[in-house]
């Protein structure tokens, strides 16, 4: 399936996709709440790169702390998202700041999410770049975590992610889209999101909820 991510950017949102993975029997496809954007105008979406954090208590000597880190970052390609798992929330991982939104933005990614930490706020709101995070704190992850794998299935923020899925976020959060439910879901998303204007409409004209609703079946 050919899929134009900055079309459906524009027409879906989190709670339509949402609502569409309960009907196809997903129902535990939205991260926990305590994902949010950095500027609320933030929209990502797009196919995940996942990455796996563990916690670390030292950097050994002659070790790079960021070499998997490094590698899919190198390894992104247009349109990616990269998700790093954290188990957050997190006081201490905070494995994102200005330079990998940096090199991100430069490989033609479309945003980042992690349950972790990020940094280098500023920086990133002037970027323009979107990322949803699980808290804003300085701290390096060197020496406190780090990616032990990449693209293998992860949790992140209560979600199971694999290789495979999309992801979305809006301000109302983040809902990730298993890669075998792909058409089914954008395809009834897009029929709620027409049949949600239409039952806005008609209730904007003075009918009653119970009326709109017994006719259209969206609410």
């Amino acid at each position: 399936m050919k899929i134009d991510f900055d079309g459906l950017r524009a027409r879906l949102y989190t709670a339509v996709l949402s609502d569409t993975l309960d009907g196809l029997g997903r129902r535990r496809q939205a991260m926990r709440p305590f994902i949010r954007p950095l500027s609320e105008d933030d929209t990502l979406f797009g196919p995940v790169r996942t990455g796996l954090f563990m916690p670390r208590y030292e950097v050994a000597e002659g070790e790079n702390p960021y070499e998997i880190e490094i590698e899919l970052m190198d390894d992104l390609r247009p349109g990616d998202v990269p998700v790093f798992a954290c188990d957050g929330p997190s006081e201490t991982i905070a494995p994102w700041g200005e330079l990998l939104t940096t090199a991100a933005t430069a490989r033609g990614a479309t945003g980042f999410v992690t349950d972790g930490l990020v940094r280098d706020v500023r920086a990133i709101k002037a970027a323009g770049f979107p990322v949803f995070h699980g808290g804003i704190g300085p701290l390096d992850s060197a020496g406190r975590s780090k990616m032990m794998q990449r693209d293998v299935p992860i949790s992140c923020a209560g979600v199971l992610i694999r290789p495979g899925d999309l992801v979305f976020g809006d301000v109302d959060g983040v809902v990730v889209i298993p890669g075998d439910l792909v058409e089914p879901t954008i395809a009834g998303a897009l029929e709620k999101v027409e049949a949600e204007n239409v039952t806005r409409d008609e209730i904007r004209a003075g009918d009653r909820m119970a009326v709109v609703y017994a006719r259209h079946g969206v609410l």
